[in-house]
């Protein structure tokens, strides 16, 4: 049996490795395919009606492909738990394929969603399937899905701890004493074959273990900055689109997709004729910021974060599909380099890019809830005491300032969670 599980998740991790670097490869693709080329090259030449019309017909694609199957639009790591808690596999195969196409049109049309739903999905499916193939027993169900998901997660972010730890938080704490080590196998596999064709994310500028304190009274001040941002973000998506969505849409719920998908489709083309780098996933805003090496403007720096906050937001609200962690990452690294920024102007030298690098981490942690993924996000991208040890405090003291006034909850939890929130609630 001890043989049967090492071959399942090597494989399992190495068909993981494979499928998720063509579904980031097939992104794109389509991406350069609707853009006639780099859309950060090729926006400026196109024509304004063009712009709009891109992510307007997607956004209503998307939106038929959700009609005719509900669960396209969830998150995909909430599936899996699901899943788990159920002992079987809750996505179907055809669920699945229409979620890749559904992300794959959200994302190549510049709307603001990340890629880890899709590609956790994709690991468990090749774990499930790989299951049966071996036909191991039953109770190892729950093993094989957590084992798939998180090679998945581990590929498509091509930084196998980081995507460990998420896997670990969202789907598979209740089994890590158990099978951690096919949790490892599967993960680093797929990070090895993932790592050939896909970029990580890396921070070229670390000094490891030694220590600066001139930066302890910085990444104080850095704790009010970002929390007024979270606070910015959290008030447009729970304050104002929602009372949008509740109280003015209320009477056109027959119509509300399609509303919100013009919605949607008019501020992505809208944002992409602005600044097309403010749209799509923020991967490469996250890489050019942590590792840059001139100063940016304040001006270019709070125009780009504005437009993401409200692309990202809109992204939900319009069904984008795919998930929150990049476009969460890419908001930190903005509010960090502009925080880095004022400070080293005002006040004391610092370089910018170590708030970039702890910004994108914290934003990402305090909003999806999860601490621990931040921490591992920050050490294994920048391997620096500086940006690890802020991020490690200022991501539980951002989150305890943040839910004074916000209930910030996964959005994305499993039933038997919600039914203890639930009694547990006044």
């Amino acid at each position: 049996m001890l043989a049967k599980l090492l071959i399942a998740a090597i494989l399992t991790g190495l068909i993981s490795g494979f499928f998720i670097t063509f579904y980031d490869l097939l992104i794109t693709f389509v991406t350069y395919f609707i853009f006639m080329g780099d859309p950060f090259k090729t926006i400026p030449t196109l024509p304004a009606w063009y712009i709009y019309l891109v992510p307007t017909v997607s956004i209503f694609f998307v939106n038929y492909l959700t009609s005719k199957d509900k669960t396209i639009r969830e998150y995909g790591v909430n599936e899996i738990a699901e899943s788990i808690t159920q002992n079987k596999m809750t996505i179907t195969l055809k669920t699945l394929f229409l979620k890749v196409i559904a992300s794959t049109l959200s994302l190549s049309s510049g709307f603001l969603a990340g890629t880890e739903g899709p590609s956790a999905g994709i690991g468990a499916m090749i774990a499930y399937q790989v299951h049966r193939l071996f036909r191991l027993p039953e109770m190892l169900i729950k093993m094989m899905i957590s084992v798939g998901a998180s090679s998945g997660i581990a590929a498509i972010f091509v930084s196998p701890v980081t995507g460990m730890a998420f896997a670990v938080e969202n789907i598979a704490y209740q089994f890590i004493k158990q099978y951690i080590g096919y949790l490892i196998l599967a993960s680093m596999i797929a990070f090895a074959v993932s790592i050939n064709f896909l970029e990580p994310i890396y921070f070229q500028h670390s000094v490891g273990r030694k220590f600066q304190n001139s930066y302890i009274f910085a990444n104080l001040l850095f704790i009010p900055f970002i929390t007024a941002f979270v606070y910015l973000y959290l008030i447009l998506k729970k304050r104002v689109l929602h009372f949008i969505d509740w109280e003015i849409f209320k009477n056109f719920n027959r119509w509300r997709n399609h509303i919100f998908a013009l919605i949607g489709g008019g501020t992505i083309g809208t944002i992409l004729l602005i600044k097309p780098q403010a749209a799509f996933s923020g991967k490469m805003i996250v890489t050019t910021l942590i590792n840059q090496e001139h100063h940016l403007s304040l001006t270019l720096i709070f125009s780009v974060i504005m437009l993401r906050i409200v692309g990202t937001t809109i992204s939900i609200y319009a069904n984008a599909v795919g998930g929150l962690f990049l476009p969460l990452m890419s908001i930190g690294a903005l509010i960090g380099y502009a925080f880095g920024e004022i400070i080293a102007t005002y006040y004391m030298q610092i370089e910018p890019f170590y708030f970039a690098a702890i910004g994108a981490s914290v934003f990402m942690g305090v909003l999806m809830k999860l601490p621990l993924t931040a921490v591992v996000l920050a050490m294994e991208t920048t391997f620096d005491y500086n940006v690890v040890v802020a991020t490690g405090v200022s991501v539980i003291l951002v989150s305890y300032f943040s839910n004074l006034y916000f209930d910030i909850r996964k959005k994305y939890i499993t039933r038997a969670d919600k039914l203890s929130q639930t009694t547990s609630l006044p």
